[in-house]
């Protein structure tokens, strides 16, 4: 890796200051290699204070996003793509896949122009104020099987905000992430398969967090945000690792957690199915990460995809 990186994942594992002798010497490198690849860091936007007889540290002031800013706080070694701004991320690991880009990697992005949600809706992705990433995971396993990601990644995306914030987010069956009754993640998940042999190669999971946006269109619904202090990089990363930690087992690994943080059991829903909607009332998720409901007539029914939004009474 070029000094530059080096220093970079330095100055990310340690809070306090780094004298340029110590770098210097870890890397076998000058004082003045030390200072001018500080010097390009700042210029790339990273906040460091430089103090005499004292070094280099970086400041709370960073939030910038980097390949090596995620790297550095993860726990798995993966392929990591950094784009000030694309389309949509998981558009972005298509183009990849296509080319020949093998294995599991991430790719994240500052913006994106025209994000995707499930159902066709957009998501809406300013630049800065929140996170979006697609995950690649190759699971190698039966399409069926690989549904079990969707559910997976709500479970991630909340088991990383509460590892990295005090904050205590609800699932929305499928998998919509909310706070305070105000929608803050949306997840689009996408296999490539072999439809020969009915096999999945790859899964894109596409994630969306808003962290600190504070106005959207009115096609956003009720959105809302996270509104914590944390490090972009910092939450990209844990929802990486607690992702690759259950994206390929089965529903048990997880269900438990799952169940713990539906916002909708118990509630009276209505639910969308081949443009129809259906009142009901949902009673609770199966070992497969189903939604058993009960209808009006009494009778009950497990939902297996589609949408539902809680009914105000």
């Amino acid at each position: 890796m070029a000094l530059k990186t080096d220093i970079l994942f330095e100055l990310l594992k340690n809070d306090d200051y780094i004298s340029g002798q110590n770098l210097a010497e870890k890397f076998g490198k000058s004082r003045a290699a030390v200072w001018k690849a500080v010097k390009n860091l700042i210029k790339d936007g990273y906040d460091i204070d430089a103090l005499t007889n004292r070094g280099y540290r970086l400041t709370e002031n960073n939030n910038r996003i980097s390949a090596e800013s995620i790297k550095a706080h993860m726990k798995n070694d993966i392929d990591v793509f950094y784009f000030p701004s694309v389309d949509s991320t998981n558009n972005s690991c298509k183009h990849m896949l296509a080319d020949g880009k093998s294995g599991v990697f991430l790719v994240t992005a500052d913006q994106q122009t025209a994000g995707r949600g499930r159902q066709g809706k957009s998501f809406y992705s300013p630049p800065m104020t929140g996170v979006y990433f697609s995950l690649v995971i190759r699971p190698h396993t039966v399409l069926q099987n690989a549904v079990t990601a969707t559910t997976a990644a709500a479970v991630a995306v909340c088991r990383a905000i509460e590892s990295t914030t005090d904050k205590r987010p609800k699932i929305k069956w499928v998998n919509d992430v909310y706070l305070d009754g105000k929608k803050i993640c949306g997840i689009l998940t996408e296999a490539v398969g072999n439809f020969e042999d009915g096999t999945v190669d790859s899964v894109i999971i596409g994630i969306g967090i808003n962290i600190k946006t504070d106005q959207f269109p009115d096609s956003a619904g009720l959105a809302g945000s996270l509104d914590a202090n944390v490090s972009r990089s910092r939450l990209i990363a844990a929802v990486t690792d607690e992702l690759l930690a259950i994206a390929g087992n089965d529903y048990s690994s997880f269900i438990d957690y799952y169940r713990s943080r539906s916002m909708v059991i118990g509630e009276r829903i209505k639910f969308i199915q081949n443009a129809r909607v259906t009142p009901a009332k949902a009673i609770a998720i199966d070992e497969h990460g189903g939604l058993e409901v009960e209808l009006e007539d009494g009778s009950h029914t497990v939902l297996r995809s589609g949408e539902i939004s809680i009914r105000k009474m």
